[in-house]
């Protein structure tokens, strides 16, 4: 048993050490950062109390293990103790309650436009899935990309989510958590990134045989080199056309590509919204244009529901 016993920490340990860190626990926003202190609170609480059973079980393994007493020995009567009941009620109502308190005001944190960045106003990115892909649309900049996303650093990011498929989750663990992408809905999502750097990001939701392969590349930088590669992908890229996009959107795994134009303009999302709290000016900016491509794609906007 000693040896099974050392055998098992040695392997433990030999695993853990090539172990990366869990990117939940490794933030590069405001959003993540709420997050990962939620998750490592609760890890400490639930810590405290595995610790102090186990104390208590070794104490009363030790304390109250069989004894020689007379075959005819009978324990004491006891009908209850008020203490020990308020203590086993008592302390799991409290974390309860205080877990609670700390979720919903963490909640309405990473709803909203993250906090820290002044006037900035938020670079709204509508972000659609299709089996099995992400297509990034930037409105404001009117460019898209495929499998991939460019961000600037300390400004806001104001997600729209939705899906020319099934439902699936959009979801960059190191910026923020997840959130659903449907196909009649709009759900919003406020992120922030204050590190430059390469995240991972994909589906978080099963769907389908691709699904595992249903990931994106995003890429934090400065807002000085993001406006250069906006520049860039105007000169260089080709244009999005509504027959290219149409066959984009046909089942199957696909590199990462870029275009000038999007494809709002000729297939907007759904009109239905939800999520998400202080929507900018920038905001009903772009809905009013989504709503005069509305009214010139009608024929299109029918296709699609």
């Amino acid at each position: 048993m000693k040896w099974a016993l050392l055998s098992l920490l040695f392997t433990i340990a030999t695993v853990l050490t090539g172990c990366e860190p869990l990117k939940v626990l490794d933030p590069k926003g405001p959003q993540a950062a709420t997050q990962a202190k939620d998750i490592m609170l609760s890890i400490g609480i639930m810590s405290i109390i595995v610790l102090a059973v186990f104390g208590i079980l070794i104490f009363m393994l030790t304390k109250y293990r069989a004894s020689k007493q007379s075959k005819d020995y009978e324990p004491p009567h006891i009908e209850g103790s008020l203490l020990v009941e308020t203590i086993c009620v008592g302390i799991p109502v409290l974390i309860v309650i205080f877990l609670s308190f700390v979720s919903v005001q963490s909640n309405y944190k990473v709803e909203a436009k993250p906090a820290g960045y002044g006037d900035k106003e938020p670079l709204i990115i509508y972000a659609s899935s299709s089996n099995w892909k992400w297509h990034f649309s930037y409105p404001e900049e009117n460019i898209e990309t495929v499998n991939y996303l460019y961000i600037p650093t300390d400004r806001p990011i104001e997600f729209k989510l939705y899906s020319y498929g099934p439902i699936t989750s959009f979801w960059i663990p190191q910026l923020g958590g997840q959130k659903y992408a449907m196909s009649d809905m709009v759900n919003t999502l406020h992120l922030a990134a204050d590190v430059p750097g390469e995240y991972m990001g994909r589906n978080a939701n099963f769907s389908g045989k691709g699904f595992a392969e249903n990931t994106f590349n995003v890429k934090a930088m400065s807002e000085t080199e993001f406006d250069k590669w906006v520049k860039e992908v105007k000169k260089t890229a080709k244009p999005l056309t509504e027959d290219k996009f149409t066959e984009l959107l046909k089942p199957g795994h696909l590199g990462q590509s870029t275009y000038t134009g999007t494809h709002l303009g000729f297939l907007p999302p759904p009109e239905g919204e939800h999520g998400g709290h202080n929507h900018g000016s920038g905001h009903s900016m772009n809905m009013e244009k989504d709503e005069k491509a509305s009214e010139t794609s009608s024929e299109s906007e029918h296709h699609h529901h």
